[in-house]
């Protein structure tokens, strides 16, 4: 039978990002994600549903997180569901669902280095590293805009 395990979220951090190194010191960031619904129901009232979950990332991922998002700032993730179980000090066995981020986006302002337009991320995770000489930098870097077309032989077709 076929399986599909994909979770995209929304939402905005619960908690400081913990990281920590696991044996074969490979960087693990944990934290808590809230995403929010709100619906009206049949007699017109506005209600709210506040949905927490708990995030794992892995490898520069984590390192990234842990260096640009705090508690508050909004974060877009993409991964997938995790199922753990253990027994807990009082023998009881316990159980948790949590996500583990397999991609993700910084949205919304950058914080101290400015804003964008609405609508427009700050960064990705996949293929950003900062530079050791660029210390005014504050996050993740954001295309240039060139200010003329590109010439006839620049175009790929």
């Amino acid at each position: 039978m076929a399986s599909f395990n994909k979770v995209i979220l929304l939402g905005n951090l619960t908690r400081n990002p913990q990281l920590r190194y696991l044996p074969n010191n490979n960087p693990v960031c944990e934290f808590g994600l809230a995403v929010n619904r709100s619906w009206r129901d049949r007699e017109g009232n506005q209600h709210e549903e506040v949905c927490f979950v708990d995030l794992s990332a892995f490898g520069r991922q984590a390192e990234t997180i842990n260096q640009y998002m705090s508690k508050g700032r909004p974060l877009l993730v993409e991964g997938r569901l995790k199922y753990d179980t253990w027994t807990g000090q009082d023998g009881q066995k316990r159980s948790k669902l949590s996500v583990v981020v397999e991609n993700f986006q910084f949205v919304g302002p950058r914080g101290d280095a400015g804003s964008q337009p609405a609508g427009q991320s700050s960064g990705h995770a996949r293929g950003y590293e900062q530079s050791p000489g660029s210390a005014e930098q504050a996050g993740p870097p954001t295309a240039e805009v060139p200010d003329a077309p590109p010439a006839d032989s620049d175009i790929p077709f």
